[in-house]
């Protein structure tokens, strides 16, 4: 599992929104400093309170921006994909570039145990039919190769969302039996004002 090219925006709007309820835009002490924005002790406390109060008072979250590039397996997707508020992705894809290229190990999430014989020969099949497809262009040996691909196979898609759904997704998922659960919660703990405002590591007010 792999994030690349992790960009988070718009968190001066944010903070600004956030202030718009109560006309309090004079208590702001954010700002940018040497081209990154600085959440004040007094907008941060705010924030952590609007947190405490619940999802509608904390819905300045919605409006704090995420953009990564995500390769995961299918079997991971297929979880992920129960996020559908709040998200939007756009995928390599699987129906015009899998027979481009060779299929090799490194095309599938794998951990290595004593099966990994039986998998090597699986993929092994599964280049014979792309080579197949590649030198008859005989949709059959395509079609046979999309039917056999495991869930395993790692897919790469540009993936957007806001705090509030990494918030709801580290709530539910740190403490998931599949490890590339794991995987996203600990890249969600690098991001700015994580701890504060998303892995409830922060939460506690003064």
């Amino acid at each position: 599992m792999n994030f690349t090219n992790i960009s988070v925006t718009n968190f001066d709007g944010a903070i600004r929104g956030m202030r718009n309820p109560m006309n309090s835009w004079d208590k702001s002490d954010s700002g940018w400093v040497a081209g990154q924005f600085v959440i004040g002790e007094n907008d941060l406390k705010l924030c952590k309170n609007l947190i405490k109060a619940g999802t509608s008072d904390s819905k300045y979250l919605r409006q704090i921006n995420v953009c990564i590039d995500i390769t995961a397996p299918i079997y991971w997707w297929k979880e992920m994909d129960q996020y559908k508020i709040g998200t939007t992705t756009n995928s390599t894809s699987t129906m015009h570039k899998l027979a481009s290229t060779p299929i090799t190990l490194d095309c599938f999430e794998y951990t290595p145990g004593t099966w990994n014989k039986a998998f090597t020969s699986y993929i092994t099949t599964l280049e014979a039919l792309r080579k197949m497809y590649v030198e008859t262009k005989d949709k059959s040996y395509w079609k046979a190769l999309i039917q056999m691909l495991p869930e395993s196979w790692k897919q790469t898609r540009t993936w957007t969302a806001n705090y509030a759904v990494l918030r709801a997704i580290y709530q539910q998922r740190r403490n998931h039996r599949l490890s590339e659960w794991h995987d996203f919660c600990d890249m969600i703990e690098t991001l700015p004002y994580a701890a504060e405002l998303i892995t409830g590591k922060g939460d506690n007010i003064e």
